[in-house]
C-alpha cells in the first residue's frame, strides 16, 4: 500500500512532449479570438509557459461596449492532460508555478488575474462593473475560448479570495468545469451577524492562555498609543508612507493594526511555538512594536500597503462582507468606533454602492443545496474558516475537510491520512486520471516551490 504522501503525488502518465500534434502551440493560441501572447518564458523541461492577455467586456451585459485586457498565464503540460483553472482573486503571478491540484493531476494550469486588479482594469474604470457575476463571466468566457484547445477535464481552484472566486464562478456557470477545490474560502453569509467569529476567538487553540496573552498585548499597545504612534510616524517618514488617502492617520492605522493582531496571529503563526512568544504587557515599547510589526506589519496599514488591494476592499464593502473581531476587552482604549470594516480602507473620494445583502446568501444556498463535485479545505485554527461553506455531500459528490491545527495555509497535504485519501481520490476522479495509482508524478522544485510561495502570498492578504 502506498503511503499518504505517495498517494498525494500520484498522477497519470505525463505527456512525452508538450508540443501539440496539430500545429505549433503558439499558432493555436494566437488563433483564439481575443487572446494575445504577451510573452513566452522558458521553464522546466516538459512544460511551456506563457503570459497572456484576453479581451473581456467591462460589462458583460454590454458586450459591444468598453473592454479591457485580463492578464493570465498558461503552464502547458499537454493536450492529453486535464486543465486546472487557478483563480487568484487578486493579481496573477507572472512566474511559472503549479498549484496543489495541478501537481496532483500533473495537468495544465491557467492562472487568472481578478478584474480591476492592475493591469487588468478598464480605463476609465466604472467600479459598478466589479461584482461577483461580472468576474464569474470573465472566467466563463475564458473557459469557452480555450475549451476547444484543452478538451480534457477541467478543474477550478483557488485559495482564500481565490477560492471564493472559484465558488462564485461555479454558482453562475456550474457546467464550465468538472470539479472545484476551494481552499480556506470564507463564507460571510450575513455581514451583520458575526457571532461565529467572536466564538472562534473564544475557543481557538488548545490553550486559553494564548488568546488571553494576545488580548493583554492589545491592551498594552493601546495604553502606550502615544509612543507607538510616534514610532509609526518615524517609520512612515523613513519609508515615504502616507495615510491620508485610505485609513486617515497614523493613529487610526495603529488602532486598526492592534485590532487585527490576534486575527493575523491565528491566520499565520505556527501555533504550538508562537503562543509562547507573545510579549508580556510589561515588555518594552520597542519589543511590543517589533512584535506587532512581525505579526501584522506596520507597512500594510499605509496607503502604499492598502491601495493595491482596493478592488478587494470594494468587493468586501459591497458584496463579500467583512468579519469582526472581539473588542470588549479594549473598552475605554478605542477611539474610532466602526473602524474595523472594509470601507475604512477605501479612498474617501470613491463612490461605494450600498451593500448587496442578497449576494452571499444566494451563493451559500446554492453551495448547500445544489453544488456538485466541490471540495472545500479549511484549517482548524484559521479565523477565515469561522464562517465556512456548508456542504451536504450525499450523491452530489461535494465535501469539506478540516486540516487539524492548520491555519490559512491549510491544503490537502495537511489533512489526516483518511481525509487526504478521500480528497485526492475525488480530485483524480473529477480530473479524469482514473482511480488507479499508476505512476508517481515527479516533484519539480522550481515550479512546485514557486507554487507554494505564491499560495502563501495569496493567502496572506486580510
Amino acid at each position: 500500500m502506498l503511503t499518504a504522501t505517495a498517494l498525494l503525488l500520484t498522477a497519470a502518465p505525463a505527456s512525452a512532449d508538450p508540443e501539440p500534434a496539430g500545429g505549433d502551440l503558439t499558432d493555436r493560441l494566437e488563433a483564439v479570438p481575443g487572446l494575445r501572447i504577451i510573452e513566452e518564458i522558458d521553464t522546466e523541461p516538459g512544460f511551456r509557459y506563457f503570459v497572456l492577455g484576453f479581451q473581456q467586456p467591462a460589462d458583460h451585459d454590454d458586450p459591444d461596449g468598453q473592454s479591457f485586457e485580463q492578464r493570465l498565464t498558461l503552464l502547458h503540460r499537454g493536450f492529453d492532460r486535464p486543465t486546472v483553472l487557478h483563480t487568484s482573486g487578486y493579481n496573477v503571478s507572472v512566474g511559472a508555478f503549479r498549484s496543489e491540484p495541478t501537481r496532483i493531476l500533473d495537468g495544465n494550469q491557467i492562472s487568472t488575474e481578478q478584474r480591476f486588479f492592475e493591469p487588468s482594469r478598464p480605463d476609465p474604470a466604472d467600479w459598478d462593473d466589479l461584482d461577483i457575476r461580472q468576474a464569474a463571466a470573465d472566467h466563463h468566457r475564458l473557459v469557452e475560448a480555450l475549451d476547444g484547445l484543452y478538451a480534457q477535464e477541467w478543474i477550478s481552484t483557488g485559495a482564500s479570495k481565490g477560492g471564493m472566486t472559484s465558488v462564485y464562478h461555479r454558482r453562475f456557470y456550474p457546467g464550465d468545469v468538472d470539479g472545484t477545490v476551494a481552499y480556506v474560502a470564507p463564507n460571510d453569509v450575513l455581514d451583520h451577524e458575526d457571532h461565529a467569529y467572536r466564538k472562534f476567538f473564544r475557543t481557538v487553540g488548545d490553550d486559553p492562555q494564548c488568546q488571553q496573552d494576545l488580548e493583554a498585548l492589545q491592551r498594552a499597545a493601546l495604553e502606550r498609543r502615544g509612543e507607538l504612534v510616534d514610532h509609526y510616524t518615524d517609520l512612515a517618514e523613513q519609508n515615504d508612507w502616507t495615510f491620508d488617502r485610505t485609513i486617515g492617520s497614523a493613529d487610526k492605522a495603529l488602532e486598526m493594526l492592534v485590532l487585527d493582531t490576534p486575527w493575523a496571529f491565528w491566520q499565520y503563526q505556527p501555533h504550538a511555538e508562537a503562543c509562547g512568544e507573545v510579549p508580556s504587557p510589561e515588555a518594552s515599547t520597542e519589543d511590543l512594536a517589533a512584535y506587532l510589526d512581525e505579526v501584522a506589519g506596520f507597512g500594510f496599514y499605509t496607503d502604499q500597503g492598502t491601495l493595491p488591494y482596493t478592488p478587494y476592499y470594494f468587493q468586501a464593502a459591497t458584496q463579500l462582507g467583512t468579519p469582526s473581531v472581539p473588542t470588549g476587552h479594549l473598552d475605554g482604549l478605542l477611539r474610532y468606533p466602526g473602524l474595523f470594516q472594509a470601507r475604512s480602507y477605501l479612498p474617501d473620494d470613491m463612490d461605494v454602492p450600498r451593500f448587496d445583502r442578497w449576494a452571499m446568501p444566494d451563493i451559500d444556498h446554492w453551495v448547500t443545496h445544489r453544488s456538485e463535485r466541490m471540495l472545500f479545505v479549511d484549517g482548524e485554527y484559521d479565523p477565515w474558516g469561522a464562517e465556512h461553506f456548508r456542504v451536504r455531500g450525499g450523491k452530489r459528490d461535494t465535501m469539506r475537510f478540516v486540516a487539524p491545527a492548520a491555519n490559512h495555509g491549510a491544503d490537502i497535504t495537511a489533512l489526516t491520512d483518511e481525509d487526504r485519501s478521500k480528497a485526492t481520490a475525488a480530485l483524480r476522479r473529477w480530473g479524469g486520471v482514473g482511480d488507479e495509482l499508476a505512476t508517481m508524478a515527479d516533484r519539480i522544485p522550481e515550479l512546485d516551490d514557486a507554487g507554494e510561495r505564491r499560495e502563501r502570498i495569496e493567502r496572506g492578504f486580510r
